[in-house]
Order: C-alpha cells, then sequence, then structure tokens
C-alpha cells in the first residue's frame, strides 16, 4: 500500500495559490489541498520583510512527491519557492485509500 506525505508551499497572492493548485488537481499530483492566508516575515536580498501570503497544504502519496516538486518548481511564481515534504506517520485507512484512488 502507498504512503502519504503532506507537501507544504507558499504563494504571494489567492490567484497563484488557487490556479496553480487547480493545476496539481487536473494532473491527479494531488488528492486535495488546503490554503490559508497568513502573515510571513522573512529574510529576503538583506532585510527582513514582512507580507501576506498564502499557505498551501498539498496532501499526495510519496510515489509523486518527484513529479511534484518539479511541477511546482516549474508552474511557481516565486523564484525560490519552498517545497517542504512532511512525512505522514500515521493516517487513518480510509482517507488514505481514498487519497491513493484519486491521484495518479
Amino acid at each position: 500500500m502507498g504512503e502519504m506525505i503532506l507537501v507544504y508551499t507558499t504563494f504571494p497572492d489567492w490567484e497563484s495559490a488557487e490556479r496553480i493548485t487547480k493545476e496539481l488537481l487536473e494532473r491527479k499530483l494531488i488528492a486535495c489541498a488546503n490554503l490559508r492566508e497568513h502573515k510571513a516575515f522573512y529574510w529576503w536580498e538583506g532585510k527582513v520583510e514582512e507580507d501576506k501570503e498564502v499557505g498551501a497544504l498539498l496532501k499526495t502519496k510519496v510515489d509523486l512527491w518527484s513529479e511534484l516538486k518539479d511541477t511546482l518548481r516549474e508552474l511557481h511564481p516565486y523564484s525560490v519557492p519552498a517545497i517542504i515534504r512532511i512525512d505522514v506517520d500515521h493516517v487513518n485507512k480510509e482517507y488514505l485509500n481514498w487519497l491513493l484512488g484519486v491521484t495518479k
């Protein structure tokens, strides 16, 4: 049976977050995503920046990690996107079966 992972990334705005998330769904690289706006603080070009971003928690299977990572790099509007894999130790069987069934 396959394993589930979470992939975290951020987007500069709702438009890019929704457009790219829908593209990932169409390509069956993810089963679903949760998007949430938040305030971000980060270092950029030698100074601390403050901005609004949309965080995306993407749910998929471990077998799609490489393709998802490459696709996010290709589609992402940031020159240095955060594409962070979070391994899932435990998930209920029903959810995992659904996730495996809707991804490629």
